[in-house]
């Protein structure tokens, strides 16, 4: 368990350090809604696992890591919205890694659940 955590911890920093870079690209071309609400909850996802790591019981390791599930979901939902709408650059890859991220999380929920 202790090798997933940090796995999930250095790909969720290393994600939102994409969604920075992204949402700056989105800024610069006058996007700013979209690139505020991205930046949110594309950081959010490493910021809650990162909190998880010092939990106070599982139950709130598992907590922690239900608020990333959510904030996963949303950021899909953004990247989704730029991937369809005219004039945006390219989410495939940012897509891609939310992707492995999400199966993550979700197999540490689980996992942690049934401890």
């Amino acid at each position: 368990m202790e090798n997933k955590e940090n796995i999930i911890v250095t790909l969720t920093f290393k994600f939102a350090l994409e969604i920075i870079r992204y949402c700056d690209n989105l800024q610069e071309n006058k996007k700013f809604v979209i690139a505020n609400q991205l930046l949110k909850s594309g950081t959010s996802i490493g910021a809650n696992i990162r909190e998880a790591q010092n939990a106070q019981s599982k139950a709130d390791f598992i907590h922690k890591f239900k608020i990333s599930a959510k904030e996963i979901e949303e950021t899909t939902y953004w990247l989704e919205l730029c991937k369809f709408s005219n004039n945006y650059p390219d989410v495939d890859n940012l897509i891609e890694q939310l992707s492995t991220i999400s199966k993550i999380v979700n197999k540490i929920i689980i996992t942690s659940k049934q401890k």
